[in-house]
This record gives C-alpha cells, sequence and structure tokens, in this order.
C-alpha cells in the first residue's frame, strides 16, 4: 500500500504523531510504501483523517 499524508499533523494528539512517525510520514505530501498487515492497517485507521492509502491491485 501506499500512504501520502495529506493534512497537518497540527492539532493531533500524541499517539496519532507517534503512529505517523512510526510509518515514516514526516510531511504533507510525503509519500511511503507500507506492507498490508493487520498492525498497519490498524495504525491507518488511527490517523486516517491525515492520510490517502491507495492499495497495489
Amino acid at each position: 500500500m501506499k500512504v501520502t499524508q495529506v493534512k497537518s499533523t497540527n492539532g493531533a494528539d500524541k499517539s496519532q504523531l507517534a503512529t505517523m512517525r512510526s510509518l515514516g510520514l514526516r510531511r504533507i505530501g510525503h509519500t511511503v510504501e507500507v506492507k498490508e498487515t493487520p498492525q498497519s492497517r490498524g495504525m491507518l485507521h488511527k490517523i486516517r483523517h491525515l492520510v490517502m492509502v491507495k492499495t497495489d491491485g
């Protein structure tokens, strides 16, 4: 899956900031590739309002 940050983390709580960092997202427009696992799906669900997800397929 390709994950792109589309909104600012201003106003996000600490756990959401930590989730963004652990996925490797640093700034608006930054895209990272994430393996599709239950753990990554849960992380993306937590920050779904800040990112855009594109699945390969």
